[in-house]
């Protein structure tokens, strides 16, 4: 592994520092932790820690020995010092002449003694930074190092490659009685330059960031090479179909079994992200990767991501999809019948109270094709997809050098279930479209940005389509929440198709359709031209048809419901004069929105309408405004406000309207009207 300690970039971040009053020293550790946390072979998302042994000054000036240590929720790739609380030293220190101490108490001990108090949790393994002497210390899940501690006689394995320059500590759960245990080996050869934690990961320590960094650098590359010297090629492939179906063929049914049902028509939906790679394909088709995937994960950090490891299913082949979801189900259902099994069984060891987390995988690996990640964002699925790759080559290396024995899962659930996990886990709270995808068309337009930006406010990934690329992408943009922007021409079946796969490919599925986009054009319909009425019902009714059709295609493969919304203005029910070739289309729309509410409402699938009329949007402009105010002799104002309510009714209010339809689990066939109030529009 690559040294990437560089004089001159250090010395800028210590300048850059100093003129915000942050010590050399502070600056150093931020330097190093964030070239550790940067290496995905060393830390990942939120994995590892380090500390500083310095001196800090609190609210009254009074300065004391404090610890600078990693705190909760930081990523040490780009951590800041605030990610690194000061915690007092004497505290910490006067900890280790206890017998016990609870994970509870230890944290209330740790946050008591920060010099700010409101600053992040410290790392759960603080007092193990504590009870080392060194200024610096260094903590990593090096894949190479778990080559060496994921096998039996592993302490005999890591003696060979490193002597006595490394303790060796057995399994402890991290917390307090690890912490007292690494202190104490430690104590007894105080000449060693780092220690390693067995089915866990490494630590160095120094009293110079660059020296604490580069003897992890060090070692770590001294596992890599023994690896590489002793390795053989640990796996044989299984014969694979002729075709392969592809990823985003299967991703729907996937997507969908794994969304975790709760009956009644309600689903915690998944969103799913899809890798591929020459080491990804060798694991996945090894002859034991099923027997691998049940054994646990490399280091017990991983339970938090990918519970207690990955699911496998067979290599998908072309042409037989229909019989390959029927399997994907029952693997899901063995996964959640298993993790079920290993929840109980280890609940009933003692009188702990606790919540089993939902059974569904986070991880699959697929024969033929790569791995998913699953999560209720994208960020989760991402998190989960990189944890597989890292598991991936841990694993590789230890059934290279030997057999990849990690933690016993009776072990891992300590982890999984620790209390304070559980507490953190249980004050989250989802927001209501967390884990689902909607897709709108016209979706650059006034009501489609409005109605993406609140979606994604909700917890929806938003994929903004729209005939224009660039300002479907720059809408996406400006909603967040990992959304992503598609230029496509609703009219043309093979670009919607195109839309469509965009969002499977990125996300895996789509539970939320908008139709939205749309045109008017005028004229008195007995002088309409054939050309300008077919064009308008291409885009106002031939389009919808299509944007619904691939809807229900992929709600109907992922089989948890799904939701179909069409913009169908008030023109499908209180025709303007002059808007033939705008309102006749319109109403077909308004008895297709209720037709496929009548035939696939039996498959949880519901379809409704929003009736919006007179909003400020590139369908209706400031030039046509100005022209119907005219035509009817009142102002604009007058015009735009010409309802029982005189309000005008804006894009974000039918927005609004869009989402009440997405959430009313209870309805379909429905039209909402957003017009302000006008009594011939009224449907009922």
């Amino acid at each position: 592994m690559q040294n990437l300690w560089n004089d001159s970039e250090a010395e800028k971040l210590v300048s850059d520092y100093a003129a915000k009053g942050v010590s050399r020293d502070l600056a150093l550790r931020v330097y190093t932790t964030r070239l550790l946390g940067g290496e995905p072979r060393l830390v990942l998302h939120g994995g590892g820690n380090t500390s500083l042994k310095t001196k800090a000054k609190d609210i009254l000036g009074q300065e004391w020995d404090v610890l600078c240590v990693k705190g909760s929720g930081w990523d040490m790739a780009v951590i800041e010092p605030a990610g690194l609380p000061a915690v007092k030293m004497d505290a910490l220190l006067a900890a280790r002449k206890l017998d016990s101490l609870s994970d509870e108490d230890m944290v209330a001990l740790q946050r008591a003694n920060l010099i700010d108090p409101y600053a992040p949790n410290p790392s759960i393994e603080t007092l193990l930074h504590a009870f080392l002497p060194h200024k610096y210390v260094d903590h990593t899940h090096s894949t190479a190092i778990l080559a060496l501690v994921d096998q039996k006689e592993s302490e005999a394995l890591c003696r060979e490659v490193f002597g006595k320059r490394l303790g060796f500590v057995p399994y402890i759960k991290p917390g307090f009685d690890l912490a007292k245990v690494a202190a104490d080996i430690y104590d007894a050869d105080p000449s060693v330059q780092g220690l390693i934690l067995d089915k866990h990961g490494i630590f160095t320590f120094a009293d110079d960031a660059k020296e604490a960094y580069s003897l992890m650098i060090e070692f770590v590359t001294m596992a890599e090479e023994h690896v590489a010297k002793q390795g053989r090629q640990p796996f044989v492939s299984v014969a694979l179909p002729a075709a392969l179906a592809k990823p985003a063929e299967i991703s729907p049914y996937l997507r969908g079994a794994v969304a975790v049902d709760h009956g009644e028509g309600r689903f915690d939906r998944m969103v799913s992200d899809f890798r591929t790679s020459p080491k990804i394909l060798d694991f996945v088709n090894a002859e034991t990767v099923e027997e691998l995937a049940k054994r646990g994960v490399s280091t017990p950090d991983l339970s938090i991501r990918i519970k207690t490891g990955p699911m496998v299913l067979p290599a998908p082949e072309a042409g037989k999809l229909d019989e390959y979801a029927g399997i994907i189900r029952e693997r899901v259902a063995e996964f959640a019948n298993r993790y079920t099994e290993y929840f109980r069984t280890n609940d009933a060891r003692d009188d702990v109270k606790r919540t089993m987390l939902d059974p569904m995988p986070r991880l699959t690996l697929v024969r033929g094709l790569g791995l998913f990640g699953h999560g209720r964002s994208l960020k989760e699925a991402k998190i989960a997809a990189d944890v597989g790759e890292m598991l991936i080559e841990a694993v590789t290396g230890a059934e290279s050098i030997g057999s990849f024995h990690p933690l016993a899962l009776s072990d891992l659930f300590e982890l999984e279930y620790w209390s304070l996990e559980q507490a953190k886990l249980a004050s989250l709270k989802p927001k209501p479209l967390s884990g689902q995808v909607m897709l709108i068309t016209g979706g650059a337009g006034a009501i489609g940005a409005a109605t993406a930006k609140l979606f994604a406010s909700q917890g929806a990934h938003v994929v903004v389509v729209d005939l224009d690329a660039a300002q479907a992408e720059a809408t996406a943009k400006e909603a967040g929440n990992s959304s992503i922007g598609v230029g496509a021409d609703v009219t043309d079946p093979a670009q919607v198709r195109g839309a469509f796969d965009r969002a499977v490919a990125v996300y895996g599925g789509v539970d939320i359709v908008i139709s939205n986009a749309g045109a008017a054009w005028q004229g008195r319909i007995g002088e309409l031209d054939d050309a300008t009425l077919r064009k308008s019902f291409e885009l106002n009714f031939f389009a919808h048809q299509s944007v619904a059709s691939n809807a229900v295609r992929i709600f109907r493969m992922q089989r948890t419901g799904g939701v179909l919304l069409f913009n169908t203005s008030k023109q499908a029910v209180n025709p303007g004069k002059n808007f033939g070739a705008y309102g006749l289309p319109k109403a077909a729309t308004l008895f297709l929105c209720r037709q496929y509410a009548l035939d696939y409402g039996s498959e949880g699938i519901r379809s409704n309408a929003v009736n919006a009329d007179r909003i400020r949007s590139g369908l209706l402009t400031d030039e046509m405004i100005a022209s119907r105010a005219k035509a009817r002799g009142v102002s604009e104002k007058e015009y735009m406000s010409g309802n029982l309510l005189g309000l005008e009714v804006r894009a974000e209010d039918v927005a609004q309207a869009f989402l009440h339809q997405a959430l009313a689990e209870r309805t379909t066939a429905n039209v909402t009207t957003v017009d302000g109030g006008n009594i011939e529009a009224a449907l009922r």
